[in-house]
């Protein structure tokens, strides 16, 4: 927390002098700009337009690499075989 050194000091007195019915308010202050919410159900309202994705079949078929690519040991991304900078650790130009 930062401190100025040049805002006027208050002395005991005053320090004394304040509530604790004023902290209490002071406190909530504080905690008035706060929204309780939950996420979940703020993300459950939250609906894109056109975002229905129930009708659409999501699998998708996974090939072999070919004999021509690798996968780098790196990013562990499909390349050609023109991609490889170093054989013995299996890894692409990108990643070297």
């Amino acid at each position: 927390m930062a401190t100025d050194y040049d805002a006027p000091r208050k002395s005991a007195e005053e320090e004394r002098d304040e509530s604790l019915e004023e902290l209490k308010s002071r406190r909530k202050d504080k905690d008035s700009g706060r929204v309780d919410e939950d996420e979940v159900e703020a993300a459950e309202a939250f609906e894109l337009p056109g975002a229905d994705l129930s009708h659409v079949d999501l699998a998708i078929e996974v090939k072999p690499a070919a004999a021509d690519e690798f996968t780098c040991r790196s990013c562990f991304l499909v390349h050609h075989r023109s991609q490889l900078a170093d054989a013995d650790r299996m890894i692409c130009r990108d990643c070297v």
